[in-house]
């Protein structure tokens, strides 16, 4: 995983992305990578390719399914639901599970320019993220 954040990172800085974004494309990858390794049988790869809204970033793995979406908040990533507060040590055990939060952060941080796809005939997906050609600041 730390050779794909380092391999986009430099890709990044050389086509001129500067500032935050970076970041927050280098984490939402990541975090589509983490998704590979962990539940995808292997190789994945990480291609970067222009189209007319900017940057796409996909992440390919051998897994043709592709994941049931949780509900994505509207409201902050760590705020409190109202239903799980109380509820003893199994509710907050819930809440502060580090499980389920990879998809949610993704979209947090790409603003919910994110998504999958399959190819047809093929025993893969894509996962996505769109990086706007307007963070890049020479362009």
């Amino acid at each position: 995983m730390a050779h794909a954040r380092a391999a986009l990172r430099c890709a990044l800085d050389q086509l001129g992305y500067t500032g935050d974004a970076p970041d927050d494309a280098v984490l939402a990858v990541s975090e589509l990578v983490a998704n590979a390794l962990e539940h995808a049988p292997g190789p994945y790869e990480v291609r970067l390719r222009w189209a007319a809204a900017g940057l796409i970033c996909e992440v390919m793995d051998g897994d043709p399914c592709i994941p049931a979406i949780p509900s994505l908040l509207s409201v902050g990533l760590f705020e409190p639901a109202p239903d799980k507060r109380g509820g003893g040590l199994d509710a907050l055990l819930e809440v502060l599970s580090e499980r389920g939060r990879g998809l949610q952060i993704v979209h947090q941080l790409t603003s919910g320019a994110w998504g999958f796809s399959t190819e047809r005939g093929k025993r893969t997906k894509v996962a996505w993220v769109m990086i706007p050609e307007g963070w890049a600041a020479d362009r």
